[in-house]
């Protein structure tokens, strides 16, 4: 099943590794380390024209990391991703 990050932007729940909160986990150097080589890499994809609330990182099929900006808070994201049968 595919979760909705907003802006018509969905990504397959199996695909999920981890549905971050921005504002607390960007405090840590690992985090951003993570994210600024993420970016580098061009794989980051921003879903929002919003302030972002979360991230979302998903495993693409060639192994490799994806990391969805969404305007939506972990916990909404979270309801959502439990409301879907598996």
């Amino acid at each position: 099943m595919f979760l909705h990050l907003g802006n018509n932007y969905l990504v397959n729940t199996k695909d999920i590794i981890g549905i971050f909160d921005i504002e607390n986990t960007s405090v840590s150097a690992n985090t951003k380390e993570f994210l600024n080589f993420a970016a580098k890499n061009r794989r980051v994809v921003n879903c929002t024209y919003e302030m972002p609330k979360s991230f979302v990182v998903c495993l693409d099929k060639d192994f490799t990391e994806t990391v969805y900006i969404s305007q939506m808070s972990c916990a909404t994201l979270l309801k959502r991703s439990k409301r879907i049968p598996e």
